[in-house]
């Protein structure tokens, strides 16, 4: 990559940093990567509300590949001091989606002035955070036939550069459930004259456990307790309303399917034992992020020829939405270090190292087949 285009790609991605927006609020950050794209390519750019995309025409007609970065930021303290920060109070780029679609960026100024043998689709995608970007995103692999799909994040506590992949499952799927239930209230003095939802609430949380642990599940399977919410501070009243709010996570998303329909079933059976009305829903849904075993086979193959490492990976707790494209069609995600002692990712001392950059842009050409220098 010529020393002037990595240095455009590091201001890009420091002023992504300063305009930080949350999921599915990120007007500025679209539009500064879409006139980005405009300005230093002469690439197709197609708005598609939320989410963009750049087309490149290759020769080789029948065959595409997509690569795909995610640009929403985060919440924050709003004390913590940043060495540059995010003009938007509160908000921060701490998992590094500014360095993702920064990279994105610089690869298609490469594939742009080097060429390519088949058509190349750069996909910038919002609102990965919450697990919406890529849902919508991921229709554009029907649209266009995409045959192929790559996408990383960069990964605190491997060597920098070091590409971490794996076969199959490498990011657990996961959704949060927000159980409600209403009962009457009642003095406290007469508690059995009301129909108080901490007992069925109560029984839920002691129950996990069990569920987690079904010997049906064929990975691991998580639950875990994120808000509980019963009554309010009024010792005269026998609380009424409450709420319970769980994430949820498995390896194998068959799994957490199992999951989520015996808590389902469990909070409708509390609800009645208890005479409440209960209401339930879903969010953050997180499908299971599944790399393709001939594309991960194909990444090792460049990596060892080009020198890169590679680093066999568990399967990740955390949740990618980037699973949604993996569901369309094959592809896979890497992890690529970002430092054995880098600061880990959401926590406030994080920031995205920009000596990723140049390598990343590279390992995305070799799999391209665009020339380097």
């Amino acid at each position: 990559m010529k020393d002037k285009n990595l240095q455009k790609i590091i201001e890009l991605r420091h002023e992504l940093h300063k305009i930080a927006e949350l999921s599915e609020k990120e007007y500025k950050t679209k539009e500064f990567l879409m006139n980005f794209i405009k300005d230093n390519t002469r690439l197709k750019v197609i708005d598609k509300g939320n989410w963009f995309y750049a087309k490149y025409s290759g020769d080789n007609k029948g065959k595409a590949m997509g690569f795909r970065a995610d640009f929403d930021a985060v919440s924050i303290d709003e004390s913590i001091d940043l060495s540059y920060a995010s003009i938007t109070p509160g908000v921060s780029h701490k998992c590094g989606h500014d360095g993702h679609a920064a990279v994105l960026a610089g690869f298609a100024m490469e594939v742009d002035e080097k060429g390519a043998a088949e058509d190349i689709y750069f996909i910038f995608q919002h609102a990965e955070e919450i697990g919406t970007g890529a849902k919508e995103a991921s229709l554009l692999v029907g649209e266009k036939n995409i045959n192929e799909m790559y996408a990383f994040h960069n990964y605190p506590g491997i060597p920098l550069g070091h590409i971490g992949i794996k076969d199959e499952t490498i990011c657990f799927a996961s959704m949060g459930i927000i159980i409600k239930y209403h009962g009457v209230s009642s003095h406290a003095s007469e508690p059995e004259k009301g129909k108080n939802p901490a007992y069925a609430i109560a029984n839920i949380i002691n129950m996990l456990s069990d569920l987690t642990g079904d010997e049906k599940n064929e990975g691991l399977v998580l639950a875990t307790i994120i808000e509980v919410s019963v009554g309010e501070e009024a010792f005269g009243v026998s609380a009424h309303e409450g709420r319970l709010l769980l994430t949820i996570r498995a390896e194998k998303e068959k799994d957490l399917d199992r999951l989520k329909n015996n808590i389902g079933k469990l909070a409708a059976a509390e609800g009645e034992k208890y005479f409440l009305d209960m209401e339930i829903e879903y969010s953050d849904i997180f499908p299971e992020t599944r790399n393709d075993c001939e594309i991960v086979s194909k990444i090792k193959s460049i990596a060892k020829e080009k020198g890169y490492v590679i680093h066999e990976m568990e399967a990740l707790r955390t949740s990618e939405d980037y699973g949604y494209f993996l569901e369309k069609t094959k592809g896979a995600m890497m992890w690529i270090g970002a430092g054995e002692n880098h600061a880990p990712l959401h926590s406030k001392e994080y920031d995205f190292n920009d000596e990723l950059i140049e390598g990343v842009v590279d390992l995305f050409c070799l799999i391209a087949g665009v020339e380097n220098e």
